[in-house]
């Protein structure tokens, strides 16, 4: 039966995408907008405008955040909202997760591209959900509800939201799982699924849902939060052409991405000095002696490197050539991920003050290459836990961007990176006792969204404050943690000393938790993190990278004794060579090396200790200031061996004061010394290089470097030229891995 198409002029909104894309390559803008007619002629309605549509999406989060039931919503509000032009293009957006903006527009022109215009059908009051990694989503956790919005009979646009998911009924309980090598193992699937329709989910999706994952309550709620928010949307936007007119309103949602993209270019412009700007980060994934399927038995790192090309007129490209490749691991990225990072970034370090939407995402041209965990090109792979490769990665976009900030004088925005987002604690276990007795438990501890952020070139770095995906980074409350974890109860939360980088001006500190299993039995736990090498790219002018991750369990304990007894137990790990957990303990202690972790069982009274990631320090740290060391002393971020070995700062702790105090003219002693030692030790450029070339000439490389160097050689020819003539080696040569 013939439908009349639902896109405008009785387009098909396939059609309509296509002419978008068509004019967007031919008139470099956006729709082949050459001028903003409605700001020119009336910039205070415009303005107006769009800050009425803004105001409408975030008082649609923030209500729809009450209608949410897991506690990563509701404790640190990780969800957003978005609003969409019918071809899936973002016009504004809410505070929040701004990672997600850009994946639910792929996911809107995937559907249009398959054509669910004909079959399912697109209609007035349908309901869609994805949590494709392969549609436009970052991981299965991230869940995307979207819905069409309709005026008289034409789709003016798509109203969107996301949130993020405690579990997502995988191989094992939990939100990112590292043990996960294929997309079986990824937990359920909606690939830009119809749920719904007449603003109603369907009762046999919600049955289904609620069955595929470990915690159905959560599910449930979260999926009537994002409806909710969707809908608010939706009246938001009818409101709005009630009030200006439908012609307005169609010509304003493509000037407005116009305007974003203009933004971008008068930002690269101003803050950025054309030329190429390089960096790399790398990731390091232990897994020879952790993984269960043998093919994913090998000790992995991943190359990151990134070139931006900045060119005169504001132009502005990424590249991610000369990455290793993807494989059997959790941690492989498609585009939506990719997009998502690159985007969030864009708005934190360019255009956080203006007009955020797609218009960011037109205004930059990027390359992921095929082959490479940047973009796999296989669909059977996992794709579960991309932050694995993502949050490193995108370091080096904050580090190239830092290097033009710094030589345009803008030294204060200068920063070289952030702390690792990882999963600390990840699992879940089934209450043995309490009137819970029987149900399930996620580990759903968001804190996560609080780490280091790198120094500026003028000041330290923020402390357990900030999540590279969430601007509004929160830790959240340890009370509110328990409650819905409730099998694992804190036994603290404290600073954490040496995770900072250090530098001139140190990278943001973090703290440690100790918790311990209570009530429960088939407890699972993991972690992710790094392995043995520090993430991202490192410090700058001289910082130091921030510290890695390690893990600290005790099983077989004997800490039921000791709250009877009213005893002393672990509340820390300053000193790993004093610990807590021996003095204190009798039990079976591990200390892994490694943040990364494969599943594990656990038993009531068994301890785990799990620290957040510091930021990257900036410039050298023998010339940071007294006092400012002696403040890091008295707040515990360092200790006084740290100090004195890096800093060059001798202290002693006066027990009368309770505070720290420098020693003057030891310190400068220690100092002149240390520049001595950096003198002897130094080598000239030739002599450096001599010495690493000739790890590669007599493959002296750890396997894992050996192996990362070889996919990159393998994938890149650009790439892969530069590194053989920098090293002066063969045209044919190729790494081996033993």
């Amino acid at each position: 039966m013939f439908k009349k198409p639902i896109g405008w002029n009785a387009k098909t909104i396939k059609e309509m995408l296509e002419e978008s894309e068509k004019l967007i390559e031919e008139k470099k803008s956006y729709y082949g907008i050459e001028r903003l007619s409605l700001k020119e002629e009336d910039p205070f309605r415009y303005e107006r405008a769009y800050a009425s549509l803004r105001g409408a999406l975030v008082s649609a989060r923030e209500t729809a955040l009450h209608v949410a039931a897991s506690p990563i919503v509701t404790e640190i509000g990780e969800l957003c909202f978005a609003l969409y032009t019918p071809e899936g293009d973002s016009i504004v957006v809410s505070t929040g997760i701004l990672v997600h903006v850009h994946t639910m527009s792929e996911g809107i022109k995937f559907m249009i591209r398959e054509g669910y215009e004909e079959d399912p059908t697109i209609n007035q009051g349908d309901i869609f959900l994805n949590n494709d990694p392969q549609c436009g989503n970052v991981h299965t956790t991230d869940v995307q509800t979207l819905i069409p919005i309709f005026w008289e009979d034409e789709l003016i646009g798509w109203a969107g939201g996301v949130t993020h998911q405690i579990d997502i009924g995988g191989i094992t309980p939990g939100h990112t799982l590292v043990s996960s090598i294929q997309r079986f193992d990824d937990g359920v699937y909606y690939t830009c699924r119809k749920i719904g329709s007449n603003d109603k989910i369907w009762r046999d999706h919600m049955i289904s849902a609620k069955k595929s994952v470990r915690s159905p309550m959560y599910w449930e709620l979260d999926e009537k939060c994002r409806l909710a928010g969707n809908l608010m949307i939706r009246d938001a936007v009818y409101e709005f052409i009630k009030r200006e007119g439908i012609e307005y309103y169609k010509t304003f949602m493509r000037e407005a991405i116009e305007e974003g993209r203009r933004i971008v270019i008068e930002r690269v412009k101003e803050r950025l000095i054309p030329g190429r700007y390089r960096a790399a980060s790398f990731m390091d994934l232990p897994m020879k002696d952790q993984a269960w399927v043998p093919r994913a038995r090998i000790d992995r790192i991943s190359n990151h490197p990134m070139e931006i090309v900045v060119k005169g007129d504001g132009g502005f490209s990424l590249s991610f050539d000369g990455a290793s490749a993807g494989g059997a691991n959790a941690f492989n990225c498609d585009k939506g991920a990719m997009e998502g990072g690159q985007w969030v970034l864009l708005t934190q370090i360019l255009i956080y003050g203006d007009k955020v939407n797609d218009g960011a995402y037109f205004a930059v041209e990027k390359d992921y290459p095929l082959g490479s965990w940047a973009n796999p090109g296989d669909p059977y792979l996992s794709y579960q836990a991309p932050w694995g490769n993502l949050i490193p990665a995108y370091t080096t976009m904050m580090k190239c961007m830092s290097y033009g900030l710094f030589s345009r004088g803008f030294r204060e925005e200068v920063v070289p990176g952030y702390g690792f987002t990882g999963d600390s604690i990840q699992g879940g276990g089934i209450y043995s006792a309490g009137p819970l007795k029987g149900e399930r438990w996620m580990l759903s501890t968001f804190e996560i969204s609080g780490q280091g952020l790198g120094a500026s070139a003028v000041r330290d770095g923020l402390n357990w404050g900030y999540a590279m995906w969430n601007p509004e980074a929160d830790l959240g409350d340890v009370e509110t943690w328990e409650l819905f974890q409730g099998g694992i109860p804190y036994l603290s939360r404290k600073v954490k000393p040496n995770t900072p980088g250090h530098g001139k001006y140190r990278g943001g500190a973090n703290y440690a938790g100790v918790a311990y299993i209570a009530n429960s039995e088939k407890v699972e736990f993991f972690a992710g993190r790094e392995g043995l090498v520090f993430h991202g790219s490192g410090g700058m002018h001289g910082g130091y990278p921030n510290a890695t991750s390690y893990r600290l369990i005790a099983t077989n304990t004997n800490l039921e004794e000791i709250f009877q007894n009213r005893q002393d137990y672990p509340i820390s790990d300053t000193d790993p060579n004093n610990g807590e957990f021996e003095r204190f303990l009798k039990a079976d202690i591990m200390r892994i090396p490694i943040g990364t972790i494969y599943p594990i069982s656990l038993e009531n009274f068994d301890i785990i200790h799990f620290s957040e990631s510091g930021g990257p320090g900036y410039g050298d740290p023998l010339e940071r200031k007294l006092e400012s060391v002696k403040q890091d002393l008295d707040e515990g971020l360092y200790t006084s061996d740290i100090v004195k070995s890096v800093y060059g700062i001798v202290a002693d702790y006066d027990d009368n004061n309770k505070e720290w105090k420098i020693n003057i003219e030891a310190s400068t002693k220690c100092r002149e010394e240390i520049m001595k030692e950096r003198k002897e030790k130094s080598l000239t450029f030739e002599e450096f290089w001599e010495h690493e070339r000739k790890k590669l000439t007599e493959e002296r490389l750890y396997e894992s470097v050996s192996r990362m160097y070889s996919e990159s050689l393998k994938l890149s020819s650009k790439w892969g030229k530069e590194f053989r003539e920098f090293w002066k080696l063969p045209e044919d040569f190729q790494m081996e891995v033993k």
